[in-house]
């Protein structure tokens, strides 16, 4: 095709995505989105943001909210929503620039988590080796300041040796044994964007990362996930 066409093309691929209602396919990154509805008064109160106006092309799959789960059963309804605390705005927005600049997109497994489905949990996995123990304060998902994250790309999600709430000595974050150089390095291109965010993760979950203050003791959130 020569040089001189191109315009021409560009001017007729806008004319057809205008007429399909499509965008074009010149758009750049991030995919374009429409706005997520309005949070709860609850949430907006608490100085929650979903996630969605923070990566717009982030893929939000809440294992909570399906049986999908080590739980074998929802803990969350269908419609929940992916939320974190305005704090972690800023640094999840720059790790997804990391990671999109690679072709790659953040894959949200879990973000604010209600306390009595922490509750629920540990009473079906009471080690808090794995599950943390509830308790009269909010830290962590709990106060909407950890994620649990993974990568996709274009062949799918990238292997990191375990699946998701894999209670095993796999899932550290920084398991040698049983798991691969290749699944090493995925799990290390991880943590080096979330640091980027000024994310930290977890030793014992290379899923699990946690934002500014997540570690704090913090009033329990009143606040409900849809």
């Amino acid at each position: 095709m020569s040089a001189r066409n191109t315009p021409v093309l560009r001017v007729q691929l806008r004319a057809l995505a205008a007429a399909l209602a499509l965008p074009t396919l010149l758009m750049t990154s991030p995919i374009a989105s429409a706005d997520p509805p309005p949070l709860s008064p609850q949430a907006q109160a608490a100085g929650l943001v979903d996630i969605l106006s923070v990566v717009p092309d982030a893929v939000v799959d809440l294992r909570y909210a399906t049986a999908d789960n080590f739980v074998g059963a929802p803990l969350y309804p269908a419609d929940a929503r992916c939320m974190v605390h305005n704090s972690l705005a800023p640094g999840l927005a720059a790790a997804a620039n990391v990671f999109r600049a690679r072709g790659l997109r953040m894959v949200f497994w879990d973000c604010y988590r209600p306390h009595d489905v922490q509750v629920r949990m540990f009473a079906v996995v009471p080690d808090p080796n794995w599950v943390a123990r509830p308790s009269a304060y909010a830290r962590s998902h709990v106060a909407a300041r950890s994620v649990d994250v993974t990568l996709t790309g274009p062949s799918g999600l990238l292997d990191m040796g375990t699946g998701f709430d894999d209670f095993t000595l796999r899932a550290k974050a920084f398991a040698t044994d049983g798991v691969t150089a290749a699944q090493q390095a995925n799990r290390a291109l991880l943590r080096d964007g979330m640091k980027v965010g000024g994310l930290s993760v977890y030793p014992g979950e290379w899923w699990h990362f946690d934002g500014p203050g997540a570690d704090v003791d913090r009033p329990l959130l009143d606040v409900p996930i849809n």
